[in-house]
C-alpha cells in the first residue's frame, strides 16, 4: 500500500498529453484520475457506472444526449463538479484545462461504446500509472 500524498499540481506537470488520464490514487474499487483536456473527445456511454468530474483548471464542457436525441451542454469552470449518470451518452470538450475523475477501476475513457472514430488526441485507455 502506498501511503504518500500526491500533489496534483506536480502530477499534472509530469505529463502533457490530453485526454490521457493518470491514476493518482485508488479507493476501494475506484481510480482517482487526472487529465489535461483540450479539443473534442468522442460521444460515448458508460452503461453501468456514473462518471464524476471535478474541474481543476480552465473550462470543461460536457455535451449530453437524451434518449430522444436532443442535446444539451453543461459548461464547467474551475472548482465545478458534475456527474454524468450511467447510461447517458456524453461528449466532453474543452478549450483547455485539467480535470479529476472518479471511475471504477478498469473503466475505459471511451466508454462501453462510442460513436465514430476516436480522434488521434484521445487516448482510449483505462488509465496510466503516474510516473
Amino acid at each position: 500500500m502506498d501511503c504518500k500524498p500526491v500533489n496534483l499540481t506536480e502530477a499534472l506537470a509530469s505529463f502533457d498529453e490530453v485526454y490521457s488520464p493518470r491514476i493518482v490514487a485508488r479507493m476501494n474499487d475506484y481510480d482517482v484520475r487526472i487529465a489535461h483536456t483540450a479539443g473534442e473527445h468522442v460521444w460515448h456511454v458508460h452503461e453501468d457506472t456514473d462518471e464524476f468530474f471535478l474541474v481543476l483548471d480552465g473550462r470543461f464542457d460536457v455535451a449530453l444526449r437524451a434518449a430522444d436525441g436532443t442535446e444539451s451542454t453543461v459548461e464547467l469552470r474551475k472548482g465545478d463538479t458534475f456527474v454524468v449518470p450511467k447510461g447517458t451518452e456524453h461528449k466532453p470538450s474543452s478549450p483547455g484545462g485539467s480535470i479529476l475523475m472518479f471511475e471504477p477501476s478498469g473503466t475505459s475513457t471511451t466508454g462501453d461504446r462510442h460513436e465514430g472514430e476516436i480522434p488521434g488526441h484521445v487516448d482510449s485507455t483505462t488509465g496510466h500509472a503516474l510516473s
